[in-house]
């Protein structure tokens, strides 16, 4: 798949890339998509929910009432869940909620998820740049260049550029991240994936097979 290269100000550089078919044209496996997306957000939670039990619950001493004569049940404690203020019956207790995948497994989701992107013709591809401070208004104009403005858009970097990242930090509905850093779930969140020249090659070589050395 080809791609024309654009610059910043949103022309044809006339520079055109080839996207591996190997990342960008596979066969999207849905049910991995589906589990990478659900790991992520599940992995993200704290777990820290807690309800205390009938045996946590201050009270319980003192006698709710007298024996006799309330045409009523002897309860025997103010702890009871059936009371207001008791204890609660089945509540949620801290549990670890991580899912684990397999590094194949996230590596195909994530494929499937920038094949799915690349059908939808959700992909742009802009020479790399840089700012040289952190500048909120210039990279909001080359998302208005791009015309992906009020758009989700997930810029991806070839490395770490702390300018291009504070730059569009605050932008609202734009995640900048490195080009082998995106997971399944940031990919299809996004409207759009805006990669700079340099970050194609970058996830090229987090995709590609690593080459065993020979001893």
């Amino acid at each position: 798949m080809k791609l024309n290269v654009l610059k910043q100000d949103g022309s044809d550089s006339g520079v055109q890339v080839d996207l591996q078919d190997a990342i960008f044209a596979v066969t999207p496996n849905h049910q991995v998509m589906y589990e990478d997306v659900r790991s992520y957000l599940s992995n993200q939670r704290q777990g820290t929910a807690k309800t205390k039990t009938r045996n946590e619950v201050r009270g319980g001493g003192k006698k709710a009432f007298k024996q006799k004569g309330t045409g009523g049940a002897r309860r025997g404690s103010l702890r009871s869940p059936l009371l207001k203020g008791g204890g609660t019956i089945f509540g949620p207790e801290p549990r670890d909620y991580t899912v684990r995948l397999t590094k194949k497994m996230r590596q195909l989701a994530r494929k499937s998820a920038l094949t799915c992107k690349a059908q939808e013709n959700a992909i742009i591809v802009v020479e790399d740049f840089t700012f040289d401070a952190p500048k909120t208004k210039s990279f909001t104009a080359v998302l208005r260049n791009l015309k992906l403005e009020g758009r989700k858009v997930l810029f991806l970097t070839p490395g770490n550029d702390p300018n291009v990242y504070l730059s569009g930090r605050n932008v609202p509905k734009v995640s900048v991240l490195e080009a082998n850093k995106p997971s399944t779930y940031e990919i299809m969140d996004a409207d759009v994936l805006v990669i700079q020249l340099g970050g194609v090659a970058t996830l090229e070589s987090t995709f590609s097979p690593k080459q065993e050395v020979a001893a």
